[in-house]
């Protein structure tokens, strides 16, 4: 799976990322964040364990409405989803490892 390196070009709405049906990393932060700079290469590792998986990098910070309506307080902030639902969340991860094992809860059927 491609990890997203720019932050999308337009915020999607709520009502749109409900709708996929898709695995789903939604990633919050913001492009001069340091931690959201230093989670990428992590992130990327994690991700090329599973095809599949849409990544979507979403720009927060003020005037974004998207984060607020996740309730997302700290970048990075990763919300696994699937079918529209949030499976697992993990804020500020410092590990592959710890993305990883969400992605498996969120991902991989019990």
């Amino acid at each position: 799976m491609d990890i997203n390196r720019q932050y999308a070009a337009r915020e999607p709405s709520r009502a749109e990322i409900d709708a996929l049906t898709e695995p789903l990393v939604l990633e919050f932060g913001a492009p001069w964040c340091g931690y959201c700079r230093e989670m990428q290469p992590l992130l990327e590792a994690a991700l090329s364990n599973y095809s599949g998986v849409r990544h979507l990098k979403i720009e927060d910070g003020k005037g974004r409405r998207l984060g607020r309506l996740f309730g997302v307080k700290l970048w990075p902030t990763l919300i696994f989803m699937r079918n529209g639902e949030e499976m697992e969340r993990l804020v500020r991860p410092d590990s592959a490892e710890s993305i990883g094992a969400a992605m498996k809860k969120a991902f991989v059927p019990a």
